[in-house]
């Protein structure tokens, strides 16, 4: 457990500051001209969605790992860490294959250009549903892990997973937000400048 917790805590750290987690909710955001509250809304229940899924994919393999744990010393002693260390290996050489193809791995796709002409109840869900069907995968090589310990483990991992994920997600939706803020009102006050250098009533 003191192996995995940490683990789990700095993979959901790295997952949820992925810019296309809370990026596109910050670009609907301004599309639709949601205020900061409707967007923290909007933030929690598409990421919920998200690990959702990951969540229901990660119990399966926890459980995999349980009943095999139960029955086989070995498991729990080499295959499991064995395939921990394939899993991680496997998603370095994926990860490293993408960015050598000029590709960006685990995409959510969102179109804010159109979001616009689309009711809010419509944008929500297609942001949900969207972040619903790309399960965080990474993550499930730590199910397999925890479940060797239990129920304990996997609600353990399930827990920080989605904790870890989801207040990361708020935080730079809300950091995002204001900067975007900040920009407006100083290029306002440029613009409103450079009027009153060139407008003498100013």
């Amino acid at each position: 457990m003191i192996q995995i917790i940490p683990g789990t805590l700095l993979l959901s750290a790295i997952h949820a500051a992925i810019p296309n987690h809370w990026l596109p909710l910050i670009a609907v955001s301004k599309a639709e001209k949601w205020t900061l509250g409707q967007t923290r809304r909007a933030t929690l229940i598409s990421g919920f969605a998200h690990t959702l899924s990951t969540l229901l994919i990660g119990i399966l393999v926890g459980f995999a790992g349980y009943s095999l744990s139960e029955r086989y010393e070995a498991v729990s002693q080499r295959i499991a860490p064995m395939i921990l260390i394939g899993l991680g290996l496997v998603y370095i050489y994926l990860d490293w294959r993408r960015m050598r193809n000029g590709h960006h791995g685990h995409t959510h796709e969102y179109a804010p250009a159109t979001a616009s002409r689309r009711l809010k109840g419509s944008v929500l869900f297609t942001l949900s549903l969207s972040m619903f069907l790309t399960p965080c995968l990474e993550i499930e090589a730590y199910y397999f892990q925890a479940g060797l310990l239990g129920w304990k483990g996997i609600f353990a991992v399930s827990a920080v997973y989605t904790f870890t994920t989801l207040f990361l997600m708020l935080v730079l939706v809300s950091v995002g937000m204001k900067g975007i803020g900040r920009i407006r009102s100083h290029t306002q006050l440029g613009l409103k400048q450079n009027v009153c250098h060139s407008n003498s009533t100013c």
